[in-house]
């Protein structure tokens, strides 16, 4: 008996041997599954990558937060809509609270579904539908919410142009504060009705004193926030803000509105981390894209831009204050007929730095002042008093950018006598005036590094 029971369990032993054995040489005649990661850091350091120069590329990717905020609730929206997933999300639908989409006011109605939404537990999906126009006066969203929000805008929601509605706050209109984990998306539109607004700017009409006017769209005090696939269009002032705000995706945006509408900025990006700006047109009457203090880590990426005033950081150290700004890369852009290219600007009397910034990989038609830097730029009717301390512009890389300028200076530099602008380079750099005449650069107080083909080079 004993024997037989020996004789069996040596059967089973070579029968498991046999089994793992077959199934790790089918494994190792495997390819990888698709979703292997092959970017090891061997990879990187062989492709000239280095890791600790951005690293927010990578504390963003390994923030379980971030990570977990987006893709689960993308992908349970998208099963919701084929109809196959088991967990529901809430659906809160404007309509059924109220609002009709006819040209009346909707703006109750709105924070009646907010008020639903935000304190509903798990996802929630808040519909705008298609084929309405939404009429709001100024609404302020604000969290932190119970539960993660998809607001899905697939009509129209257009702001309110009676002035006197935004008596109480004269800088806001639609303002998102203290949202986290936030997707906004639908293709649908966001219009600010500016008009009115533009022309009682102190900028159109120099008879009038200069005042506030609404941001179309505020980002506030938030984390892990997307936005993308949508119209923003006619702000009142700036059209979409993101305002201390860390772990942002803005992609395939589309921000329109006339070339002589005051200051009117596309994407404005202040005191904020770890944001992408991606796929996205912007044509305004100001900067397509602002970057000013207290941002970090900020990339813009196959942007088109144009008309408008080009892609800015700054203005810095306005009013003799102290401005941070570092970690700004673009990278694939195409700019034209804007009045200005890839521009830094500060005011004299400030103080701070602004650093380690790439412009790469950007197309320019008929722009004027293509690449520039100002340390004495100043926004105001009176000349500006000329002061000793200023913004320290320093590591700014200009490569691979090509086209035609708008004006003779193609390439300036106009530093601080007392803060030179340091660690400048340019690399491969080819700038012509259109009907193919020469341009040329001016460089004051600028230590800088010019590799091969550069056009214009500094005197």
């Amino acid at each position: 008996m004993a024997l037989q029971i020996r004789q069996v369990l040596l059967a089973l032993y070579c029968i498991t041997i046999f089994s793992l054995f077959s199934r790790y040489n089918f494994l190792k005649d495997q390819n990888p599954p698709s979703s292997y990661n092959y970017f090891d850091h061997q990879v990187l350091d062989a492709a000239g990558y280095d890791p600790q120069a951005y690293p927010s590329y990578f504390s963003t990717i390994e923030d379980d937060k971030f990570k977990d905020s987006i893709r689960p609730r993308a992908e349970v929206i998208s099963l919701q809509r084929l109809g196959i997933t088991s967990t529901s999300a809430k659906a809160v639908n404007v309509d059924d609270f109220g609002a009709t989409g006819d040209g009346t006011d909707d703006t109750e109605a709105f924070e009646k579904a907010w008020e639903e939404a935000c304190s509903s537990k798990g996802a929630v999906v808040v519909e705008v539908p298609e084929g309405k126009s939404y009429l709001l006066k100024p609404i302020r969203f604000s969290g932190p919410c119970k539960s993660n929000l998809t607001i899905q805008i697939y009509g129209t929601i257009e702001a309110s142009d009676d002035r006197a509605d935004y008596k109480e706050d004269r800088r806001h209109w639609l303002i998102f504060d203290s949202v986290d984990n936030l997707l906004i998306e639908g293709g649908g539109t966001v219009n600010g009705n500016g008009k009115i607004w533009w022309q009682n700017s102190c900028k159109i009409n120099k008879h009038l004193p200069c005042k506030d006017a609404p941001t179309a769209l505020t980002f506030y005090n938030s984390k892990n926030l997307k936005v993308r696939n949508l119209n923003i269009r006619d702000a009142q002032r700036i059209h979409v803000s993101f305002e201390q705000c860390t772990n942002v995706q803005a992609s395939r945006l589309t921000v329109t509105a006339p070339k002589k509408s005051p200051n009117t900025d596309g994407i404005h990006v202040t005191h904020t981390q770890n944001i992408q700006i991606t796929n996205s047109v912007i044509g305004t009457g100001d900067d397509c894209i602002s970057i000013v203090s207290g941002s970090k880590n900020v990339h813009a990426m196959d942007i088109t831009c144009g008309p408008g005033h080009g892609i800015s950081i700054g203005s810095l150290g306005s009013g003799n204050s102290k401005a941070y700004v570092s970690g700004v890369t673009v990278d694939g852009a195409k700019l034209s007929g804007t009045t200005n290219g890839m521009r830094i600007k500060t005011w004299q009397g400030g103080s701070g730095s602004a650093s380690n910034i790439i412009f790469q990989n950007i197309e320019m038609y008929n722009v004027s002042n293509p690449i520039i830097i100002d340390q004495n730029y100043c926004d105001q009717d009176k000349p500006c008093n000329k002061q000793s301390s200023a913004v320290q512009v320093k590591n700014v890389v200009y490569k691979n950018i090509k086209g035609t300028s708008a004006s003779e200076v193609a390439i300036k530099f106009d530093c601080s006598s007392s803060h030179p602008c340091q660690g400048i380079l340019l690399q491969n750099v080819n700038l012509q005036e259109q009907r193919d005449k020469t341009t040329k650069a001016i460089c004051n107080y600028v230590k800088l590094s010019e590799g091969k083909a550069v056009s214009p080079q500094c005197p």
